[in-house]
């Protein structure tokens, strides 16, 4: 039977660690181990060829100053190859003092005159000496009777300058190899000590890089990467990244919808990216909280900032826009159900009145109550379709005047009130008109003698609106800080923050060029101002539409019932909801 194979549990698995601590740390200090071990290669291999060379040049040395030896050469021509002869006896000394292994002198027949080895005198040399007898001098390494060795060879000259024979040194191999393997401990000592600094730079680095890292392995870090890509992409909510020096380190999809900007914004500062203003500030860090608002172009965002552990920052943009819009749309329904109950209230009271009268048949005084009634009403709606002739601004100045009776204020229009209905966005203004009659309400709410006033005017293609109030007014230091983002003094509503309707007036005021500002109203009180520059076309491009019907209670296409003539503002308002809803735009 054949062996089963080893369950996959068991199976040992060879190849890096997981740990990024140890991955980095084996890395390094193989790369160490590599480098020492080439540095000592190129070392050695360059050293032995030197020492070949020297051996080398120090044995034709030797065989060079043998040669010149004027005596050698007589010798040489003279006297028979023996033991005892002068030559050898010569060439003794010289191997002696010179440390070589051999000098060995040879007349043209290559025959031995002086050898170590007394028994090779006589005899014919091992090597071929053609070339040194030819007059050329030699260096080598060669094999010959005592084995390898470093070699020089030399012609031997007479007196008269004729080559009578040659002289060849030889230097034990054996010498030089020993003189190479005595270099290698201190030139290994050398690459140990290396070695051991390296994997301790190594150690030290590879901790920090764990440190950094909190100790994940490279594919869990590549796995983080990949996940927070598709993650910071795919979330619904805009993620700014910032480092210590203030300036954007990422920026996902949903930041540079809701901000406006592109991928250009990347490594510049947010002043450079965004602008100057409150998101750069709430981004930034100028602006401390939480769940901060602010308005960037058409949005309203709520920022929060996070600092990180490397002195950067991490914000997050919520985009809060449909929520204010329903907020506000809330709010006008509330406005408008205050109208209605106020109406219903007086309306009881009329009605009771009515069947008192009839009940005891004064049916006179019954007929002139009506009139009267009635009277009031169309007086009302009537004196601000005079004045306003344009349908949106004057169903909301209809609906606010219920609201204000309703809460015990007086809210009139100003003697020199007359607004054409030529507007050229009506629905900003409209917008306008409502958050600063909203904010004036407010302000004089619990009073004496509660009173607002509001001024619409042309002046040539100039609309000029200005809303005035006996409340407590704005202190000077307080008069720029009305029209911040997020700025107010208010108790915020139910369904969130306040600080958006004077910040929204003056952005659409500057929008169309113009400016918004608040002083101090005649007799006490606040006054806003806001001048639109061109936001009236010229009469002759103008469109002639009639007043809105709605609009003049009584008339021939009203309902005909008189007791209900003084909501048609409502009415209007329910008929228009974008622009009721900007109406009733948060105010600070």
């Amino acid at each position: 039977m054949g062996m089963s194979p080893t369950p996959p549990a068991r199976r040992l698995r060879l190849g890096l660690p997981r740990r990024v601590f140890s991955q980095v740390l084996l890395m390094q200090v193989a790369i160490a181990a590599g480098v020492a071990v080439l540095v000592t290669g190129l070392f050695l291999a360059p050293l032995s060829q030197q020492l070949d060379d020297q051996a080398m040049r120090r044995a034709l040395a030797i065989a060079q100053t043998t040669a010149a030896l004027p005596q050698l050469a007589e010798d040489l021509t003279s006297t028979r190859a023996s033991v005892d002869g002068p030559v050898q006896a010569e060439a003794e000394r010289i191997r002696k003092a010179s440390g070589a292994e051999y000098v060995v002198v040879m007349n043209m027949d290559g025959i031995r005159w002086s050898h170590p080895d007394p028994k090779q005198i006589g005899s014919v040399v091992s090597t071929d000496p053609r070339q040194a007898l030819a007059g050329q001098e030699i260096m080598q390494i060669d094999n010959g009777t005592l084995g390898r060795s470093a070699r020089g060879k030399v012609p031997l000259r007479d007196s008269a300058g004729k080559i009578v024979g040659a002289v060849s040194v030889g230097i034990e191999y054996n010498s030089v190899r020993a003189r190479l393997i005595h270099a290698i401990p201190g030139l290994l000592a050398y690459a140990g000590a290396a070695l051991a600094i390296g994997s301790l730079v190594a150690y030290l680095i590879s901790r920090r890089v764990q440190r950094q890292t909190r100790d994940l392995a490279f594919s869990d870090i590549s796995s983080l990467l990949v996940e927070r890509e598709a993650m910071l992409h795919g979330i619904r909510e805009g993620v700014v990244a910032l480092d210590r020096s203030g300036r954007v380190r990422l920026l996902n999809d949903e930041a540079q919808r809701l901000l406006g900007i592109g991928e250009e914004a990347v490594g510049r500062s947010l002043d450079e990216a965004l602008g100057e203003g409150r998101t750069t500030d709430v981004l930034a860090g100028r602006v401390t909280g939480t769940d901060l608002l602010t308005v960037r172009g058409q949005r309203v965002l709520v920022a929060n900032r996070m600092p990180t552990d490397d002195g950067g920052a991490v914000a997050t943009l919520r985009d809060r826009t449909e929520v204010e819009q329903l907020g506000r749309e809330l709010d006008s329904t509330r406005g408008l159900i205050d109208a209605l109950r106020a109406q219903d209230h007086e309306h009881a009271n009329r009605m009771h009145t009515l069947l008192g009268l009839l009940e005891l048949e004064m049916y006179d005084d019954a007929v002139e109550f009506v009139g009267e009634v009635v009277g009031d009403h169309r007086a009302t709606a009537e004196q601000v379709t005079e004045k306003i002739h344009d349908p949106l601004l004057a169903a909301v100045l209809v609906g606010k005047a219920a609201v204000a009776a309703e809460r015990g204020v007086t809210l009139s229009l100003a003697e020199r009130t007359l607004l054409p209905d030529r507007l050229i966005d009506p629905r900003g203004l409209v917008t306008m008109v409502g958050n600063l009659v909203d904010n004036a309400l407010d302000a004089v709410a619990g009073t004496p003698h509660a009173r607002v006033e509001v001024e619409l005017r042309a002046e040539g293609r100039t609309a000029v609106l200005r809303v005035r109030d006996t409340g407590p007014g704005v202190p000077v230091e307080q008069r720029e800080l009305v029209f911040a983002d997020g700025w107010s003094t208010k108790k915020p509503p139910a369904h969130g923050k306040r600080g958006i309707g004077l910040s929204l007036v003056r952005r659409l005021a500057e929008r169309q060029g113009g400016s918004a500002r608040v002083t101090e109203a005649d007799g006490g009180g606040a006054e806003f101002v806001v001048v639109l520059p061109e936001a009236l076309a010229d009469p002759g491009l103008a469109a002639q539409t009639p007043a809105h019907p709605l609009l003049v209670p009584g008339s021939r296409t009203d309902s005909g019932d008189p007791l209900t003539s003084g909501r048609t503002g409502e009415r209007d308002a329910v008929l228009e909801p974008e622009a009721a809803a900007a109406t009733e735009e948060e105010s600070s």
